[in-house]
């Protein structure tokens, strides 16, 4: 090699990008580049002649001695170890080493080659790797168990209200026996509206928690049992909570339908309560219901202001209430809960409204040969 090549090896050498440390068969220091000299703060001549492992701290001293050194020994290199090497003064510094023997063609070892990488940025990356995975795990954890008080959140919700909600409507029952004058009886019908209102919100409100936090709206289907005698119920229902208002119904159900009888229920009621709440007061809510075409399909129209196209695009939306006299707001959960009821019978819910007539309409295929005891 010519003399400008030995420089420009001897100078590739001590300024490289990275620490070079040459170990002896002893273990000891040979040789080490100017980089690593200027990293640690060391002059050569403490370097030269010390044990690699005394400028590590006492971690890596037992690290290096007890792991690297053996498994070095054993396969000839050792690659990506972190150490932290003690500076001149005092500090540490992180760094990734990667160690190469050298034997000769005897298989006598001849040296040993470090190459240090300063790596104060990765391991602070990987700390911060670290520390997230801890945080993820600790949230996991907070979640499950957020996740078990909301359910039971959710059964103490429905036990608590609808207990009491159920004594009240057995004692206006009972008091209703014994009813003499015109005003007792219309304290009392008004008892079982609110009854009747205050049992819908609760199972909106339940709905809406399970569906949020839980596994959605489920389903009691059945093909088997009617469902007319279960909405001619809650209509009659509706009509004694709405006394004065004419609620007109139409049925042609030729074919069994499956379907939660329950849960249409509910639809039902949330549907024909936003009409007669939103409806004009001098006008029937007619209730159509018919299976055809391989359809059932049930609608709740009513006559009154139409609904702003504004409105419509976020009717089904939760706690979405639009303009509605104050004495008369609920939650805004009702067409909401009916949409979700729709679309877990794999059916749609959809809306069309005119100055002639607002109407809702529910489909849903018919799957009388899919009987779900």
């Amino acid at each position: 090699m010519s003399a400008t090549g030995i420089h420009d090896f001897e100078d590739m050498f001590e300024t490289a990008p990275c620490g070079y440390v040459v170990l002896g068969t002893n273990g000891r220091v040979d040789l080490v580049n100017k980089t690593m000299l200027g990293w640690t703060g060391y002059p050569a001549d403490r370097m030269v002649g010390k044990r690699f492992s005394d400028f590590l701290n006492i971690a890596g001293r037992v690290f290096y001695e007890t792991h690297v050194a053996p498994l070095l020994r054993m396969q000839g290199s050792f690659n990506e170890f972190a150490i932290d090497v003690v500076r001149a003064d005092g500090k540490s510094i992180q760094m990734i080493v990667n160690a190469t023997e050298r034997r000769d063609d005897a298989g006598k070892l001849i040296f040993v080659r470090l190459t240090l990488i300063k790596a104060t940025d990765r391991r602070r990356y990987e700390s911060q790797l670290l520390r997230a995975r801890d945080e993820a795990t600790v949230s996991l954890a907070d979640e499950r168990e957020t996740s078990e008080l909301r359910e039971q959140f959710i059964a103490v919700l429905g036990h608590d209200l609808r207990n009491p909600l159920a004594s009240i409507s057995a004692g206006a029952r009972i008091l209703g026996r014994d009813a003499k004058t015109e005003r007792d009886h219309q304290i009392l019908a008004m008892l079982q509206s609110t009854v009747v209102r205050m049992a819908g919100l609760i199972d909106n409100v339940l709905d809406f928690a399970r569906g949020r936090l839980g596994g959605g709206i489920t389903l009691d289907r059945n093909a088997r049992a009617p469902l007319e005698p279960v909405l001619h119920q809650v209509i009659d229902e509706l009509r004694l909570s709405s006394s004065g208002r004419e609620i007109v119904e139409d049925y042609s159900i030729d074919v069994p339908v499956n379907c939660d009888r329950g849960r249409i229920g509910q639809l039902v009621s949330n549907l024909v309560g936003n009409a007669l709440t939103h409806g004009a007061s001098n006008e029937p809510v007619r209730v159509r219901v018919a299976t055809k075409d391989g359809l059932f399909r049930l609608s709740v129209s009513n006559k009154g202001e139409p609904i702003p196209a504004a409105a419509i695009e976020k009717l089904f939306e939760p706690f979405f209430r639009g303009t509605v006299r104050a004495s008369r707001q609920g939650l805004g959960l009702g067409l909401h809960i009916a949409a979700q009821i729709a679309k877990a019978h794999e059916g749609t819910l959809t809306v069309t409204s005119t100055a002639d007539e607002t109407r809702f309409t529910f489909e849903m295929p018919l799957l009388a040969d899919r009987v779900i005891e």
